[in-house]
């Protein structure tokens, strides 16, 4: 599957903010999986704040949210096609540094990502933080709004954890419609890793008006 994710983020993903998030993700898993003696990680940090305070100085961003909303609910996703989100989204999105940059694509009815979660992403050593699973879960489980072009909020994220999920192998979510009741949007996950189930999660979605996104 290529590198962890976080590392490289996205195929073909060329914007130059994706570009330098893709990097930052990859410093971040560096250095939290070898080793550095002390002038290594001076360098680091002395190179990093320089690059920050550069940063800070710009303009501050600011995101439009008609453009979020033609982009996820305007338009119809083919089976088989890749299921877009916002570019800045913690977990997914390929412009944000701290994120993971998963791939997620559509599978009939269903919603998958594939994802390698990479060593910044530790709870136990070789082994995924449960925050991070509970993460993707929602994220992937909020893609499932984009196929029915609703936008709508997490109302409630149960997570069962039934195995280490790990560091450093190829991880598969899926995720999928249980039921709809008006506004309300019932909905049920799993992860995988070699085969095996590892966690599971059910999310329940409150549902608005796209016209909620005007600013």
């Amino acid at each position: 599957m290529g590198e962890p994710a976080g590392g490289g983020g996205l195929p073909g993903v060329e914007h130059p903010r994706a570009r330098a998030a893709a990097g930052l993700r990859r410093l971040g898993h560096a250095l939290m999986g070898h080793e550095a003696d002390d002038a290594l990680l001076e360098r680091v940090a002395e190179a990093a704040d320089r690059i920050a305070a550069d940063l800070e100085s710009a303009p501050g961003r600011v995101r439009e949210p008609l453009a979020l909303k033609r982009r996820m609910f305007d338009l119809e996703v083919p089976d088989g096609s890749p299921v877009v989100h916002f570019d800045e989204c913690f977990v997914s999105g390929p412009y944000n540094p701290m994120g993971i940059a998963m791939q997620v694509h559509r599978e009939r009815d269903e919603v998958v990502a594939e994802v390698e979660l990479g060593p910044a992403f530790e709870g136990a050593p070789a082994r995924s933080h449960g925050g991070i699973v509970a993460a993707i879960f929602d994220d992937v489980l909020g893609y499932l709004l984009t196929l029915h072009r609703s936008p709508g909020f997490t109302g409630e994220l149960t997570v069962r954890y039934l195995a280490a999920t790990p560091i450093g192998q190829p991880l598969e979510f899926r995720a999928r419609t249980l039921d709809r009741e008006g506004r309300k949007l019932f909905a049920a996950a799993e992860a995988r890793a070699g085969g095996e189930v590892v966690a599971t999660a059910t999310a329940t979605f409150v549902l608005i008006s796209p016209d909620r996104l005007r600013p």
